[in-house]
């Protein structure tokens, strides 16, 4: 996600930042994760931005997703070249507006940005996890937020809001606390991966285990598996992507020549973007962290999870007030799953609200500047504020 990070065009910012951290589940009080193991101690990476209210009823919890961290609005130094990943949504006087919301965001359990993840050290061995690190799922990510919320001292949240897994996220939050859970707001999201978002990511995470320095996940010592992680980063930022959206930016044009090469060499400009992509990712993020996050997208089920099967009993649990938005051109979580999605919330009785908007960019929509996105969640947190403390 970080290609779109950009400044504001206006000047407008929260300004210098820090990033906190916040360590529970110590021996013996480790945490049960989904799947039985236990893990001990988390820390957890967080960035904290506005005032909390008195009563702590302005709290707006932002999920990020695969790539993102804690780090979502705001500088950390004033010479930073570039500000938090949603910096265009999130701010004073923006559509998440930190003069009025206490914004928190917290980098996920399985990550690499500073919350514990594969590359951290085990208590057990004084080394990195590893393939040591145990799967872990989208539902044990929303455990550790709620130890951060409760560290902090919130108990009802006003919004969760995330795109691609951290709509996820939003909605595991939304049953599996429905009496903290105010309004949520999944965008270009889904209860479940397609067997097509299932491809992908199974491509992506071959690509890096079959490179040989992969060392089946043992490599922090010596060369990374920085080719694999290339290519699984190019596989992913293809589906980030639409057709329109690679035909305006890119079409057939040459780089930097006036016919092919004959070789295999980037010719085309979409071939070098991709590349260039791919370095840049592996600069800043781990290849076992990319196996972890992507599986526990792929594990998410909150039909078979938390409905026996069923979407409407699944969402029968929520209490939140929903702002469902899809992207006309995301075919990875394409709006067909978000129309699935809100007429299960409606026959569960919920108040749901939903918008596709017009967008060429694809499923990354939600990270560009969109005006028609920033008014609908300006407007819709408004709403739920109002209500919320109108009682």
């Amino acid at each position: 996600m970080s290609e779109y990070i950009e400044h504001d065009k206006n000047g407008v910012s929260v300004g210098l930042v820090g990033k906190k951290f916040f360590t529970f589940a110590g021996p013996p009080d480790e945490m049960i994760l989904e799947s039985g193991a236990r893990l001990g101690p988390v820390t957890i990476a967080y960035e904290t931005y506005g005032t909390l209210s008195p009563d702590k009823s302005n709290v707006v919890l932002i999920l990020h997703a695969l790539s993102g961290d804690s780090h979502v609005a705001g500088y950390y130094s004033k010479d930073d070249p570039k500000p938090g990943w949603w910096d265009i949504m999130v701010g004073p006087g923006k559509g998440i507006d930190t003069n009025k919301y206490f914004v928190v965001c917290s980098n996920i359990l399985g990550s690499c940005m500073g919350s514990t993840g594969p590359s951290s050290i085990n208590p057990k061995t004084g080394k990195p996890y590893g393939l040591g690190f145990p799967v872990v799922t989208i539902g044990d990510m929303v455990v550790v937020q709620k130890a951060l919320m409760d560290y902090l001292g919130i108990k009802k949240l006003l919004s969760v809001i995330g795109g691609s897994i951290g709509g996820m996220q939003a909605l595991e939050w939304c049953v599996r606390h429905p009496e903290m859970v105010v309004s949520a707001i999944p965008l270009a999201s889904t209860t479940k991966h397609s067997a097509l978002a299932i491809a992908f990511n199974e491509v992506a995470r071959q690509a890096i285990i079959a490179d040989p320095n992969w060392n089946n996940g043992d490599y922090y010592s010596g060369p990374k598996p920085s080719l694999g992680l290339a290519v699984a980063r190019m596989i992913g930022h293809v589906t980030y992507l639409s057709d329109e959206s690679m035909r305006l930016k890119f079409g057939r044009r040459l780089q930097d020549k006036s016919d092919f090469s004959f070789n295999f060499d980037a010719d085309f400009q979409v071939e070098s973007y991709l590349r260039y992509q791919g370095k840049k990712f592996v600069e800043r993020f781990d290849a076992n962290s990319f196996l972890y996050i992507t599986k526990a997208a792929d594990y998410l089920d909150l039909e078979n999870q938390h409905g026996s099967g069923s979407a409407v009993n699944a969402f029968s649990k929520a209490r939140a007030k929903f702002l469902v938005v899809s992207f006309t051109s995301d075919w990875l979580y394409p709006t067909y799953q978000s129309k699935a999605m809100v007429q299960a919330m409606k026959k569960s009785g919920l108040d749901v609200s939903f918008c596709e908007i017009e967008a060429e960019w694809g499923h990354d929509a939600f990270l560009l500047p969109n005006e028609r996105l920033t008014s609908l969640t300006r407007g819709f947190l408004e709403r739920v504020y109002r209500e919320k403390n109108a009682f």
